[in-house]
């Protein structure tokens, strides 16, 4: 490991010099503890930065990288810190680099069908943007109206539109990086098509800032849905809502936008939170699903279809969602499960494993299994259509946090290797970062280990960027 050097006054002052002393935050403990964490609610994973930089420009972020491999400071890039893996935390304290100075869309190129933004920017600004023009960016995940578009790059984010439209990567044509060594290279651009030279794109996107920091991000644009509705749709039990995944895009022929799974322990505790009058008492899971089209005729087909295939195979009851009132009063469910499980106990540890969907009703009763051996709740949601599960370690009220802490990584381990077995990993969208780089063994094996740490090492010879995660 290299053995980095502190971050003295001239180098400070050279930082100054580089961005201006306004963007420079150094010495204001209270200050840059707001840059020591990120959305993971546990002190383990919170690191003091030495200094915080905010650079405005391709040349200030190469500056700032030069700098660092000249001194040997380490380099955490950082965007919203909305993240959910420790991976915008200075493990090793040195620099963060903010780019939230670099918030600008930079072009909308209709005739191309594209948008050139800076990682700054909010990821929902670019829809509020393209709205007018009846574009959109499909890519987006669950967090928009908090995330920058830089760091759902870095983790390759994902979110409840997968199903139809994929993760991030698959909308990112173009980048411009700086590289750990401050050399600055172009990668793809407007062109659909390109196979000249390895696909370093691909290897960027989802890098979680090991490789690069991205300046410029080139998006591919889709066109914009006239119609969307939501359907809420109960079952008795588990098997029997994960049999309509397939079924819907099978004998259906539909590929749905969204479908959101939640289980009965999500179910029960989020609609008492949420004082929901729906039949919830008797449902053993729930399916969220969104479908979408460029017709109210289309859109109408698909959602009739889509209900009667779940009432044949099983279901309650099918709840439509055609107006954005009722939309909004279904998507509550599904987005204040966490909210209301802070309401039994604020300490949690919210995970990010993905199986083929097809293996979650087999994943289910190894989680109700672990549950009743460890005293933990485990309540399991997501994206249903891809597989990607957010089952959460819920620590019980009376169980201390000594305890807690022993209990989890336990829980964790076994629930691992449960993903293991039916064909699964430990994230789907969340990334690695500090929280989970220490289960890398349990599921990659060290051959590929040791191939990605050369890959990071021929990169950053010097490893001053983002050092101390995924491995």
């Amino acid at each position: 490991m290299t053995a980095y050097n502190p971050v003295t006054p001239a180098i400070v002052a050279e930082l100054c010099d580089i961005v201006g002393e306004s963007n420079v935050i150094h010495a204001d403990t209270k200050k840059l503890e707001a840059y020591s964490h990120d959305e993971v609610a546990d002190e383990r994973f919170v690191r003091m930065p030495d200094v915080v930089v905010k650079p405005a420009s391709t040349e200030e972020v190469a500056a700032i990288m030069k700098l660092a491999n000249r001194e040997l400071v380490p380099v955490t890039p950082r965007g919203a810190g909305s993240g959910l893996s420790g991976g915008a935390v200075p493990a090793y304290g040195g620099i963060v680099l903010s780019v939230e100075r670099m918030d600008r869309i930079l072009e909308i190129d209709r005739d191309n069908l594209v948008v050139v933004v800076e990682p700054g920017v909010v990821t929902n600004v670019i829809n509020e943007v393209l709205e007018e023009d009846g574009l959109f960016y499909a890519g987006y995940p669950m967090s928009v109206e908090t995330c920058f578009i830089g760091g759902n790059v870095a983790e390759n984010a994902g979110g409840g539109k997968a199903v139809k439209y994929g993760v991030t990567g698959r909308y990112v044509m173009g980048l411009e990086v700086v590289l750990p060594t401050g050399e600055v290279v172009e990668l793809g651009g407007k062109t659909v098509k390109d196979v000249t030279g390895y696909d370093l794109i691909n290897l960027m996107v989802g890098s979680e800032g090991t490789l690069g920091i991205y300046t410029r991000i080139i998006l591919k644009l889709l066109p914009l849905p006239v119609s969307q509705v939501d359907m809420l749709v109960l079952f008795e039990d588990v098997p029997t809502a994960m049999r309509m995944v397939p079924e819907i895009m099978t004998n259906g022929r539909i590929v749905p936008t969204a479908i959101e799974f939640m289980d009965k322990l999500s179910v029960q505790t989020t609609c008492k939170y949420l004082q929901e009058e729906l039949p919830y008492e008797q449902a053993g899971a729930m399916l969220l699903i969104e479908v979408d089209g460029s017709s109210e005729t289309q859109v109408e087909e698909d959602y009739e279809t889509i209900g009667e295939l779940c009432l044949k195979n099983g279901a309650i009851e099918v709840y439509v969602a055609d107006n954005h009132t009722t939309r909004e009063r279904v998507w509550a469910v599904r987005r204040n499960i966490a909210e209301a499980f802070k309401v039994f106990s604020p300490v949690q540890s919210l995970e990010d494993v993905v199986v083929p969907f097809g293996q979650i009703a087999a994943l289910v009763p190894e989680l109700e299994k672990l549950s009743s051996q460890h005293n933990v709740s485990l309540p399991c949601y997501g994206h249903a259509g891809d597989g990607n599960l957010h089952v959460t370690l819920v620590k019980h009220p009376d169980t201390p946090m000594s305890e807690w802490e022993k209990q989890e990584r336990t829980v964790l381990i076994e629930l691992y290797n449960a993903v293991k077995r039916v064909g699964g990993t430990i994230s789907g969208e969340h990334g690695i970062g500090i929280k989970r780089r220490e289960f890398m063994p349990l599921i990659m094996d060290q051959t590929l280990i040791d191939l990605q740490r050369r890959i990071k090492a021929t990169f950053d010879p010097n490893q001053v960027l983002n050092p101390g995660k995924m491995f």
